[in-house]
């Protein structure tokens, strides 16, 4: 069993990014087509979009860590 919880931690920790910095890039894309003016605001909540998505990466491998080694 603790090593199917490992297993999702270390599943969480690779695909929740990369899906969250796709669909954040995807959207920010459009947007920035949508309306091109506004792609300086765009591109700064976007690179902040990003920065959350990658603290789900961290917070994954803490969770893997600490799974594996208590």
């Amino acid at each position: 069993m603790k090593e199917i919880a490992i297993a999702l931690a270390i599943w969480l920790w690779v695909f929740g990014p990369a899906l969250g910095i796709g669909l954040i890039g995807f959207a920010a894309l459009t947007w920035i087509g949508r309306n091109p003016s506004a792609a300086g605001e765009i591109k700064s909540t976007m690179i902040l979009a990003i920065a959350f998505a990658e603290a789900l990466w961290v917070f994954s491998l803490l969770v893997a860590l600490l799974l594996k080694f208590v």
